[in-house]
């Protein structure tokens, strides 16, 4: 009888994909209606792997099953992406203890990656903050906390929740606990070294005393070292904890069998070794620990420049309110001396403001109602009131705060060069400390003694850890630097793009003029001054564009009629129609194309004003043209003598408008540039920037971090312009929080001087590491020169503590373009 089984194997191969399947949920952005979640379901069911994927419009996510062997969640994105939606995670910023080496590092983020959800993960060593991007439905911050406590490093919490005097006050007590610990082992380690020294014979047994002298002082002052890297091995990674512990522990160890005469002579007693290793090393991890934390005081200053408190009106009297009360619109009073403590505008009062801690600007500024206030300025002798337009984490010093975090945790790609050298450092250490015992004892011929201190040598020398703080160190104090100018480094790819821009494309418009027009003349023709003043004010009314604003400004209290079915059209103007009529607002541009004719006196006119630099607007009415409006924008104070810099620096200085090349090059001439594009369209502007680079040049591109932002793309270097609170923070490259051209060559500057400092600390890391391996290892023992592990210990100490201090000069770094 034949028995055909159909079902079984059915059901298991569905168990089976339950088995291997995984479920994430992923919150997406964007989708408005019902189709948009179809839409979504479809694409993600598309996907190979995906077995089903349920969208949820109300939560805003979407439960996915898919089978990670066939699919990652970064396919996933990408698909969400391309149909238009975003895909939303979360970011938290983590304060550690005891993560501080190249090793941990590596350790930390290959952990953390490797948990589902987790899509980024970055250490920085200068800072010792860990940064996590992570899908909150797949893992929590409490997974993440203890996949940290299981490596065996402190998760002392998220950087917000941290205070900035609790910070230090735990700064302070880390240090001020190794610097006891350093001192005890060296006071202790020093008198045994030179009894050892001495070669005297007190009456009682010497190497006894010695072990009951020095084995608690050992243990509480290395205990630290050999916690981290019986943690390390216990996850099978190998760090410079785990290299010390064998160095220091073999010597100790050997002092015991020494002392008690275990296949050991007294002759292999290191009691004073082993001591002032261990406080050679923490010593070392003091000096260290103190020099990085002058590293990161540019974000502590800025952090301790947010007040927190705010005289609010309630509608009967001002009371004061925690800063986290304040919200947009409320009226706040902010006394003489008082820190403005949010973002706002004046709306009673005048005062000289000190904005000197964020934006870097060196004088007070005189700021009256309607005037714009950043928030953790200082307000002068004057009482004012102001109405808030940025509180919590929408201020510009917040976003400042932000920025300069980001840019200091990123890392240029020479970074790459040196974790690749850290990667294979320590097994290759390991294989140089077994060979230096193989030669000196086995074929050499030395004592077991001298072979033994040459190994252990060679194992605390090494110091991968000067190679891993070469450059987050620079990075983090070079962006604080900048930070402190008004200059906003975006990345560490920035600093090192920047050290090949030959040519500089300058937008005209709020980079070499003011960016505020006025209107200074008007000329028509068939209707009068003022009837042509209305109507195009009229027009302009519902316009955004700085000459529409200035017309409009230029308007004053004249009455304005209402315009109906008005179209802005880019390059061109504006048209609608005006009782009845037709009426456009054109650029000099559409007039050439169209041919029109007009006025003689109007096309002399125009003609005279363009040779001054103005731009002009044409009026139009039904197709003739009757009016020409002249908008004027001075050049910005500082203007000329930025571009005579850049030139003396060696970059190539181009300007670019929409405007005319008349006009265009007339401001080119006040600001002593002699390369002109002109008539440019906004859109446009990228594509000059990229046939420059197709002509070789490594550009960056100076202008409005809004209308520009395309060409501040395609650049090689995007330099944003800002003015008081209104700046485009995630606008470009580089961000100028003062708007002031000559700080775009300040931060090219910068960034040129801080990939200097890099590679001056990676060579010295190198050089250190090249130059004393060898001499640890007895390559000149044979001219009797031979280096003791303590000695070696401190050695390897020093080296971390010179490329954190050569790292903090950046801090007195002053620009060529600044002297």
């Amino acid at each position: 009888m034949e028995i055909h089984y159909t079902a079984a194997p059915l059901l298991n191969t569905k168990v089976a994909r339950r088995l291997t399947s995984k479920e994430a949920d992923i919150r997406i952005t964007g989708m408005t209606c019902a189709m948009c979640t179809q839409a979504v379901s479809s694409v993600l069911e598309e996907l190979e792997g995906v077995e089903k994927a349920e969208v949820n419009l109300g939560t805003e996510t979407a439960r996915i099953r898919y089978d990670p062997s066939k699919i990652s969640l970064d396919n996933m994105d990408r698909a969400i992406n391309e149909l238009g939606y975003g895909t939303a995670y979360s970011e938290a910023r983590i304060r550690l203890s005891g993560a501080d080496d190249p090793s941990s590092r590596k350790n930390l983020e290959e952990a953390l990656l490797s948990l589902e959800g987790v899509r980024k993960a970055e250490l920085d060593l200068s800072t010792g903050t860990l940064k996590v991007v992570y899908n909150d439905p797949m893992v929590g911050l409490d997974t993440i906390k203890k996949t940290i406590e299981a490596l065996g490093y402190g998760y002392l919490g998220r950087e917000e929740e941290i205070s900035l005097d609790a910070e230090e006050r735990r700064r302070d007590r880390e240090q001020r606990k190794k610097l006891i610990k350093a001192l005890l082992g060296m006071g202790v380690g020093l008198p045994l070294m030179f009894l050892m020294w001495s070669g005297l014979r007190p009456p009682f047994d010497m190497g006894l005393a010695l072990f009951l002298l020095t084995t608690p002082v050992f243990i509480y002052v290395s205990f630290p070292i050999f916690l981290a890297a019986f943690r390390n091995l216990k996850h099978l990674n190998l760090n410079m904890d785990v290299m010390y512990s064998m160095g220091m522990g073999s010597a100790y160890i050997s002092s015991v069998l020494g002392t008690f005469r275990i296949g050991l002579g007294p002759e292999f007693m290191f009691y004073d070794t082993v001591l002032m290793l261990a406080g050679f090393l923490t010593l070392g991890r003091y000096l260290e620990s103190r020099a990085k934390g002058r590293t990161n005081s540019s974000i502590r200053k800025l952090m301790g420049l947010r007040p927190n408190k705010a005289l609010v009106w309630n509608g009967e009297r001002f009371v004061e309110l925690g800063i986290e009360e304040v919200k947009k619109g409320d009226t706040i009073l902010v006394r003489p001396g008082e820190r403005i403590p949010v973002d706002g505008r004046i709306s009673e009062g005048t005062s000289y403001i000190d904005a000197s801690m964020v934006t870097g600007e060196p004088l007070p500024v005189r700021g009256g109602p309607g005037d714009p206030v950043i928030g953790g300025t200082v307000n002068g002798k004057g009482a004012l009131k102001m109405v808030s337009t940025g509180v919590g984490e929408d201020t510009l010093l917040a976003q400042i705060i932000r920025s300069v975090r980001e840019a200091q945790g990123s890392r240029p790609k020479i970074q790459r060069l040196a974790d690749r050298v850290v990667s294979y450092f320590i097994p290759v250490i390991l294989i140089i400390a077994l060979f230096a015992f193989v030669f000196w004892y086995f074929m050499a011929g030395e004592t077991l003694l001298f072979t033994f201190t040459r190994v252990v040598s060679v194992l605390v020398i090494a110091c991968p850890c000067a190679l891993g703080l070469a450059t987050p160190t620079a990075v983090t104090v070079g962006i604080g630097r900048g930070a402190e100018m008004g200059i906003l480094i975006k990345n560490g790819e920035v600093l090192q793009s920047s050290g090949d821009i030959d040519t500089i494309v300058l937008d005209k418009t709020g980079t070499i003029t003011s960016g505020k027009p006025r209107l200074s003349g008007i000329m028509t023709s068939g209707m009068t001054e003022r009837e042509a003043l209305r109507t195009a004010a009229s027009l302009e009314r519902s316009s955004e564009h700085p000459l529409a604003r200035a017309i409009l400004e230029g308007a004053g209290d004249i009455d304005l009629t209402e315009a109906v079915d008005v179209e802005s059209i880019e390059g061109v103007g504006i048209r609608g129609r005006i009782e009845g009529k037709e009426v456009m607002i054109v650029s000099r541009r559409y007039i050439d194309e169209k041919e029109l004719d007009m006025d003689p006196s109007l096309l002399e006119w125009s003609d005279r004003m363009e040779r001054k630099g103005v731009s002009l607007s044409f009026l139009l009415m039904d197709g003739m043209v009757t009016g020409v409006l002249a908008v004027s924008d001075p050049l910005k104070n500082g203007a000329r003598e930025a571009v005579s810099r850049m030139k003396k620096r060696g970059f190539e200085v181009y300007m670019i408008t929409g405007d005319n090349e008349r006009s265009a090059g007339a401001v080119a001439r006040e600001a002593g540039i002699s390369n002109v594009i002109a008539g440019v369209l906004p859109h446009e502007k990228a594509i000059k920037v990229r046939e420059l680079q197709e002509r070789g040049g490594k550009v960056a591109f100076m202008g409005d971090g809004i209308n520009d932002a395309p060409a501040l793309a395609q650049a090689d270097v995007g330099i944003a312009m800002g003015q008081g609170t209104d700046i485009a923070i995630e606008s470009g490259d580089i961000v100028l929080v003062k708007g002031d051209p000559s700080d775009g060559l300040t931060g090219i500057e910068l960034a040129r001087k801080v990939m200097t400092r890099i590679k001056q600390n990676i060579f010295w890391a190198f050089a250190y590491n090249t130059m004393l391996v060898p001499v640890a290892f007895g390559v000149f023992h044979p001219w009797g020169l031979d280096l003791r592990p303590e000695f070696a210990g401190l050695a390897m100490a020093m080296s971390s503590v010179t490329v954190v201090t050569l790292s903090l000069t950046l801090k007195k770094f002053k620009p060529e373009s600044r002297r």
